[in-house]
């Protein structure tokens, strides 16, 4: 085998599964991917614009099983949670929920945003 003919291998890559504002109250919010996006190994979630206190959040699978993440914490504009393994590995995500409160005396909208890596 010639290595030099090989097509390089990519590293993976973070891609954004969905964004979502929040509104001023405890409240939750979904985020359909689907087998389009392919399969995830990994997830991480951005909070940007505001503050939220996150809860939890479940990952539904394309075969119905679910992973229950506790996220108990509170995020500043730009904070990130931990890199999230996937309990199973690469698997198709269907949807992503994810539970919070906002007390944000600010008064701005924070946004959420759910990234996965293949």
């Amino acid at each position: 085998i010639d290595l030099a003919k090989q097509a390089p291998q990519k590293p993976p890559r973070w891609v954004l599964l969905g964004v979502r504002k929040v509104d001023f109250a405890m409240d939750r919010d979904v985020i359909l991917v689907g087998a389009n996006k392919g399969v995830f190994k990994k997830l991480q979630v951005k909070v940007e614009n505001g503050s939220l206190n996150m809860h939890r959040m479940t990952v539904e699978y394309g075969n119905g099983s679910i992973d229950k993440i506790e996220l108990k914490h509170y995020f500043k504009p730009g904070d990130n949670t931990r890199v999230i393994d996937l309990e199973a590995g690469s698997r198709v995500i269907r949807k992503i929920t994810i539970w919070y409160d906002t007390q944000n005396t600010a008064h701005r909208k924070a946004r959420i945003l759910v990234y996965g890596r293949h």
